[in-house]
């Protein structure tokens, strides 16, 4: 069974390690493996795109914005094409 840890948790032992902890020992203080911890520090570090500073949690969550906008466009294409033959 895996562990769910809050964000606010994950936020923590990022800070903590960008503070200059290692890895090794957040996981051996408060819990989840080094290498979960390593994810959580890779997703909120930030990246440039296009000028902006992004991390890859912003641009996951983009992406799912980015998909459920080109399935509203689809059925608002799907829409009009019917209303165009009434």
């Amino acid at each position: 069974m895996s562990i769910r840890y809050s964000q606010d948790f994950k936020d923590s032992l990022v800070k903590l390690h960008q503070e200059g902890r290692s890895l090794e020992s957040l996981a051996e203080e408060f819990g989840p493996s080094k290498d979960s911890i390593a994810i959580w520090v890779k997703q909120a570090t930030p990246i440039m795109i296009k000028g902006q500073s992004k991390t890859l949690k912003d641009v996951k969550q983009l992406e799912k914005r980015l998909a459920i906008l080109e399935e509203e466009n689809e059925i608002l294409k799907r829409a009009a094409i019917l209303l165009a033959k009434k």
